[in-house]
């Protein structure tokens, strides 16, 4: 009966250890799977509008948007739409410039009219702007470094969206629902800066000790119920 023993002991005493960690790991999980991916990215709340019609003969050849950019050569061009005006967007050497497809001039992203544009053509309910700032530094939620421009709505979930002062794309949208889903996020991986690293040390070791509380279980069940079954067996006979 050393075994049993020995896994009673080893089970008692991690699971005091880890017990805790433990429920916070099923806690995350349920919460993580009862909320709706595509809810804590924000999608649902992205407005649908209709293609940006664009006829060539109206649109500047890239020749011209690559001048206009002041670049001499291009990594890549993608001529796509900024709220409803035809745009190029060069990218040459780690650098991005914006580029009227119509009259070919250059588009400045750190004009806050632009931007509130820019968040109200993407945002689909009807909730007014609570307040517009240009962040040197921005909060853990957005994730990259700054500069970036934090549009702050005034809608029941609290919805922030964070623009790209070089490209004007809207680089993250963070709501209520995302603050609550990343809370449970960093207890779950046991990150409880950032939630990026999940393959700390300290995560291993509980995850390692977890395994050795669920192992030991397994082997009182098994010795439990052996136990259990020659009981059954003994009274068969009488």
């Amino acid at each position: 009966m050393m075994i049993l023993r020995t896994a009673v002991r080893v089970h008692k005493w991690l699971a005091l250890i880890i017990g805790v960690q433990v429920l916070l790991w099923i806690l995350g999980g349920l919460v993580m799977s009862v909320l709706p991916i595509e809810r804590v990215r924000g999608e649902h709340k992205i407005a649908d509008h209709p293609p940006v019609l664009m006829t060539p003969e109206a649109l500047i050849p890239l020749s011209d948007a690559t001048r206009s950019a002041g670049f001499q050569t291009l990594d890549s061009a993608v001529l796509t739409s900024i709220t409803d005006e035809p745009v190029w967007r060069l990218e040459s050497r780690g650098r991005t410039r914006v580029i009227s497809a119509r009259s070919g001039e250059p588009l400045s992203f750190l004009d806050e009219s632009l931007v509130r544009r820019i968040a109200d053509y993407d945002f689909a309910p009807e909730a007014e702007i609570d307040s517009i700032r240009l962040l040197a530094d921005p909060p853990s939620e957005y994730g990259p470094g700054g500069p970036v421009w934090q549009i702050v709505f005034a809608d029941a979930e609290g919805t922030r969206l964070y623009v790209d002062p070089e490209s004007g794309l809207v680089r993250a949208r963070r709501s209520d629902t995302w603050r609550l889903f990343d809370f449970f996020w960093r207890l779950h991986v046991m990150d409880y800066d950032d939630g990026e690293d999940f393959n700390h040390p300290l995560l291993v070791i509980a995850a390692s000790l977890g395994l050795a509380v669920a192992l030991a279980g397994l082997v009182i069940l098994i010795f439990r119920m052996r136990r259990s079954l020659a009981v059954w067996r003994a009274a068969r006979k009488r």
